[in-house]
């Protein structure tokens, strides 16, 4: 190791000490034994009596030598590597997150350590534990690193793996600032039941455990495909299966401070585990980054690199203008459209179902969250279409409908496009964090994984069965728009979700039909390419009876009045005539081809026009 990443690794390890020593002020109570900044009780060292104020004290100190170090890094940056743009700006920027962290110290005593200033302070702490993790392991290796290397799927799942740490560790922090931590006596059940009554009060519990259940088998999942696919990196695959074991070990922990009634020592132990697991996840994620980096190219397969000569080359854009529209496309517009107009209908549903509704809404307030939330929806879909886009560049450049995009027309450079997708999901987590709230933050951040990795990395390539799982990322903007509004997820919330899931086989199958030669071409297993045209019609009539049973229930279960109910009744039977008609003609491929494209652009103004009267009935109730 050489100096800078010994002092890298030192100041790590004291920031991952300032964490614990954080948890400890905040369960013991300590936060205010210094109720002054930056002295205490005016004076440098406190009391040798006053137990409060010294821990808050030796927090500060901790603070201040971290502050120091951090500077230390950044001399020796400009001094060893200033060449080496990865190592000298992170170093700058981690000097400008200390002062702003120590700004948050000072506004979290002024507050009265307030809850949000609380969560706030440790989402800072955290991001700069994981810069200084980058910088740890960047020094590591070579300043110059050559070519593409080999395929970044494990990076992906790596990164989205953090990520989700990240939310559930904020998420934690919000049961605390909410006092929420014991509003069930008994552990895992809550009031001996997994799915509880979710109220104001207990929400933010509820979402916690449950973010926690679906973070677990994230990190698990993580485990196994290290475990399976990086034997030859030992490094990954100890750093996957630790972090596991050590979820496992934090998930107990958790139980415990329930049942030992938020004993000091569960709380100290709890977080600050969380604050290593984030710590191996993001080493995990930068290490994995820069060994595939080094390695030699994949062999072209499922996973392959895609020859192109960059934005810079001779096929790539050549102004401004084309390079920015060529990142524009790769986050495909026109997906985005669809999928943002489930969402201001579910926030209009969502907000006549609030208490005090009936009193009238604040208009500006409403309408800076739905502005809020749709640049978070935008951002987040925009990320995981790009990410998509680097995954599926090899059997893009084989479909006909897919070779002009960006990356195989070699107008982006692969690992660009990849940055840029996970940049926009990480500014897409910020902005709903920042104007919308912690749930509808983490259900924005399962979608892009749940659309990156279930549907484009497990999925699309080995099973027919890919649209009607992965479908689960599409639908959910509608349950993201409700969380947006209400802070929680209800059962009309699941029946919108349901609906958009219901509705993505026949839209999506209705498509491939039209243009199941390319995807036979490509080896995607989709339906029309394994089972046939017959069998994919006789699927989209199926799916189709169960989406417009959905839309019904929905009605019943969301009180939805005269508007939607004739809406859901005149479209859905528009929608099984021209699907039921498509299956009897599914024996002849002519006839099935030109129906199918009828049903694919009807199904787009269907999930418009029905949403259009979810919007409009809530607004204008009119009894049945």
């Amino acid at each position: 190791m050489n100096r800078f990443q010994k002092l890298a690794a030192l100041t790590l390890a004291t920031a991952l000490g300032l964490v614990t020593i954080g948890v400890i002020v905040r369960a013991t109570d300590s936060g205010l034994g210094c109720p002054d900044w930056p002295l205490c009780h005016g004076q440098l060292i406190p009391s040798l009596d006053d137990a409060k104020a010294w821990i808050e004290w030796i927090h500060r100190t901790v603070a201040v030598i971290i502050g120091f170090e951090i500077l230390g890094l950044a001399v020796l940056a400009f001094l060893d590597h200033r060449d080496r743009r990865s190592i000298l700006w992170p170093s700058v920027a981690a000097v400008g997150l200390v002062g702003f962290q120590a700004w948050l110290g000072r506004e979290t005593v002024r507050l009265g350590n307030s809850g949000e200033s609380v969560t706030a302070h440790l989402a800072s702490a955290l991001v700069l534990v994981g810069l200084l993790v980058f910088l740890t392991v960047r020094a590591g290796y070579p300043a110059r690193i050559g070519g593409r290397g080999a395929s970044q799927r494990f990076t992906l799942l790596a990164a989205f793996t953090t990520a989700a740490t990240f939310a559930l560790l904020l998420f934690g922090s919000h049961v605390t600032a909410t006092a929420s931590a014991l509003v069930f006596p008994d552990w895992p059940l809550m009031n001996g039941t997994l799915i509880p009554a979710i109220t104001d009060a207990t929400s933010a519990h509820v979402l916690h455990r449950w973010a926690a259940a679906v973070v677990g088998v994230i990190v698990a999942a993580l485990a196994v495909v290290a475990w399976r696919t990086q034997r030859d990196h030992p490094t990954l695959v100890r750093l996957a299966v630790g972090s596991a074991v050590l979820f496992a070990i934090q998930v107990a922990i958790g139980g415990a401070q329930v049942l030992t009634r938020l004993a000091e020592w569960t709380q100290t132990l709890h977080l600050a585990l969380g604050a290593v697991i984030w710590a191996m996840l993001a080493g995990l994620t930068v290490t994995s980054y820069y060994t595939a980096r080094v390695s030699a190219p994949a062999a072209a397969s499922g996973s392959g690199e895609v020859a192109g000569t960059g934005s810079d080359g001779p096929g790539g854009p050549r102004t401004t203008g084309d390079t920015v529209r060529a990142y524009i496309a790769l986050t495909k517009p026109r997906i985005i459209e669809l999928l943002l107009v489930t969402t201001v209908p579910a926030m209009v549903l969502a907000t006549r179902d609030l208490p005090g509704a009936t009193a009238g809404v604040d208009w500006p307030d409403w309408v800076g969250l739905v502005f809020w939330t749709m640049i978070g929806g935008t951002l987040a879909a925009g990320s995981a279409n790009a990410i998509n886009c680097y995954l599926d560049r090899d059997i893009d450049l084989l479909m006909t409908r897919t070779r002009r995009r960006p990356l195989p027309a070699h107008q982006v450079d692969p690992e660009r496009a990849v940055l840029f997708g996970l940049g926009l999901g990480l500014l897409s987590f910020v902005v709903m964090v920042y104007f919308v709230n912690l749930t509808a933050a983490f259900l924005t951040l399962l979608a892009i994984g749940f659309y990156v990795v279930i549907y484009t990395i497990l999925l699309k390539r080995s099973t027919p069965q890919n649209i009607v799982i992965g479908g689960a990322a599409g639908a959910l903007p509608p349950v993201i728009g409700w969380a947006a509004v209400t802070g929680n997820v209800s059962l009309p919330a699941v029946l919108l979700f349901l609906l958009v899931f219901y509705w993505t086989p026949p839209h999506f199958w209705a498509l491939s039909l039209r243009i199941r030669k390319d995807y036979a071409a490509a080896g995607v297993p989709m339906l029309p390419v394994v089972k046939g045209i017959p069998e994919t019609t006789r699927q989209i009539a199926l799916y189709t009876v169960l989406m417009v049973a959905i839309s019904l229930v929905l009605w019943a279960v969301a009180r939805m009045g005269a508007i939607y109910l004739g809406a859901a009744v005149v479209l859905g039977a528009i929608f099984l005539w021209q699907a039921y008609g498509l299956w009897r003609r599914g024996s002849s491929e002519e006839a099935s081809t030109a129906g199918a494209i009828r049903l694919y652009k009807y199904s787009i103004s269907y999930l418009s026009l029905l949403f259009l009267a979810v919007a409009i009935d809530a607004l204008v109730l009119i009894p049945v």
